[in-house]
């Protein structure tokens, strides 16, 4: 089918469902929700035979699903209405939830039903559950509609109709319905809170007489203090008494008409506010010593960075690299970079960069502070090493994946594998002796230029990858830990690390290490320091959120006049 992705940006689960519904064959194009006039033109421009909104902020404008099918996936189960739907479910502890496929009509998230998914919830964040559990539903529900549609079947009901029981319409939540009461609240409910606002718009409250947006929550094991202070910190976090512990909390946003509004690290937001807190262990319920967790089992190692966002800042880099030099000390034949459950790394800390003085000066720091923890890993003839992406990579992360031996990846896991959307950024990370070296120097400029992301699937297929296992993490994690101790228990372990140390020597002899990081940051320091603002702007308006104003034409390719006029000579 020719289908059209209607959508307010282009988030984890757009792309999943691009990639997941191009793999099935169809023919896709995408545009952003810009103006009822733009929506018409696009329609009118691709002529879809249906339209798909996985992620809108507003109506569909009646001009268009009065003469097209138009579908809404909705995060919440039949029945359930309204724009924050996830986040009540939250808030209010529910155990199951789902995802509903619904026809746009007059009124909204009441069309007829063509498909749901139910799933359990998980103690997690919005965007967590958004990524995983709400997305795997999505493309399960939109395949289920497509088919019966296809096969000239009618919707499942005529109209999305709340059960008995259930609330059928909740109004968007304010800031009032998750309003902590630091006195009576305990742990949990106000984790609870916060991850009900995770991603956006996160939880009002005011610390050193200042308002900020609090993100990040995870429990605190053993620190008690007065209900609401800032009791300590450690590294970027903060951590907050409740009424019977305490909680961390990683991210704030500022907020105010002087305030600079956009979320950074606790500790950078709270800024001079934040010097005399002291500093505290970060043991944790779930096992993490801070945002870095480095474990054993038998002759393979597990080094783990569960960063906010996969961002990876400058400080961030130092510890990973200390981490990653004591990982290589130990007794050890294999090493597992895992990343973090939602995302295994996607370069350069933008929000870091931003707040920074100079932003130019933190973007040099940042790519070179990467660019040494990609050498560590490639220089490695000790151990080797393989990279486990539990969750989607982009950017700088794809490239500091491949710099493990062997990079294996849950079935379910997007990769964007180029720079260019971020204001036409060169990037680092030795891309160019990596990709070239995986793909072929054809396929390496292909996917650069195309800017579209990749399901783990096709990424195997173009050998940019190695290994592709299960839909679920148990299953992912079983996959990997087997593979990895088969690596290290193998018998010729001996000399599939010697024929490793041998091509990092061939190679290096060819072309040093060091030319390819010199000629990619020669032009990473035009796009920093140089006269054209192409990086700063995208940089600036990505952090700040603003939507965009056009939708990119590698995107909505039918607005690109070549494909434009294959299309009609085609038909």
């Amino acid at each position: 089918m020719r289908i059209l992705l209607l959508v307010h940006s282009f988030n984890s689960l757009a792309q999943r469902l691009h990639v997941e519904l191009g793999r099935d064959g169809h023919e896709l194009s995408v545009e952003f929700d810009i103006h009822d006039r733009v929506t018409e033109e696009a329609v009118a421009l691709f002529r879809p035979e249906l339209v798909i909104a996985p992620f809108l902020k507003r109506a569909i404008p009646a001009s268009v699903w009065q003469h097209h099918r138009c579908l809404v996936v909705h995060p919440g189960p039949p029945g359930d209405r309204g724009p924050s739907a996830l986040d009540w479910a939250i808030l209010r502890g529910r155990s199951l939830w789902g995802v509903t496929v619904l026809q746009a009509d007059a009124e909204m998230d009441a069309g007829a039903v063509w498909a749901s998914q139910l799933f359990p919830m998980r103690a997690a964040t919005k965007s967590s559950l958004y990524r995983h559990e709400v997305t795997q539903s999505a493309v399960i529900a939109v395949r289920e509609a497509i088919a019966r549609i296809t096969a000239g079947a009618s919707p499942l009901s005529s109209g999305n109709r709340a059960c008995d029981g259930e609330p059928g319409w909740q109004p968007a939540m304010k800031q009032s319905d998750r309003l902590i009461d630091w006195a009576v609240d305990d742990s949990a409910a106000v984790l609870r809170k916060i991850n009900s606002a995770d991603g956006f718009p996160g939880i009002e409250d005011v610390m050193f007489g200042q308002c900020f947006r609090m993100f990040d929550g995870r429990p605190a094991e053993g620190i008690i203090g007065r209900p609401g202070a800032v009791v300590g910190c450690n590294d970027d976090a903060i951590c907050r008494a409740t009424a019977d512990g305490a909680v961390w909390i990683g991210q704030l946003q500022p907020v105010g008409s002087t305030a600079r509004g956009f979320k950074r690290p606790a500790m950078r937001a709270l800024g001079p506010s934040a010097k005399q807190l002291p500093h505290l262990d970060q043991d944790r319920a779930d096992g993490h010593d801070g945002e870095i967790r480095y474990e054993e089992s038998a002759r393979v190692g597990y080094l783990s960075f569960d960063l906010y966002n996969g961002a990876l800042s400058t400080g961030q880099c130092h510890r990973l690299r200390a981490a990653y030099a004591r990982a290589r000390e130990r007794p050890t034949r294999v090493i597992v970079l895992t990343g973090g459950p939602d995302f295994w790394c996607n370069g350069m800390h933008l929000h870091c960069i931003e707040a920074a003085d100079s932003p130019a000066e933190a973007s040099w720091a940042n790519i070179n502070a990467i660019d040494d923890l990609a050498h560590d890993i490639l220089a490695t003839d000790s151990h080797l090493t393989v990279a486990a992406l539990r969750g989607n990579a982009a950017a700088g992360g794809v490239f500091l994946a491949l710099a493990a031996d062997r990079v294996m990846a849950r079935s379910t896991v997007v990769l964007n594998a180029h720079y260019r959307n971020m204001g036409n950024l060169y990037g680092s990370e030795y891309w160019t002796y990596l990709l070239p070296r995986r793909v072929g120097a054809e396929r390496a400029r292909d996917i650069m230029a195309s800017r579209l992301p990749l399901g783990a699937a096709e990424a195997l297929a173009l050998g940019l990858i190695d290994d592709v296992a299960g839909v679920d993490a148990e299953g992912f994690v079983a996959f990997v830990e087997a593979a990895a101790r088969k690596m290290a228990e193998a018998g010729d372990f001996q000399e599939r690390l010697k024929s490793k140390r041998d091509r990092r020597s061939r190679d290096e002899q060819e072309r040093a290490l060091a030319t390819y990081r010199d000629d990619e940051l020669r032009r990473m320091q035009l796009n920093f320091f140089g006269f054209d603002p192409s990086y700063h702007i995208a940089r600036h308006r990505f952090v700040h959120r603003d939507p965009l104003s056009w939708t990119p034409l590698h995107l909505a390719r039918h607005r690109r006049s070549d494909l434009r006029s294959n299309a009609v000579a085609s038909t």
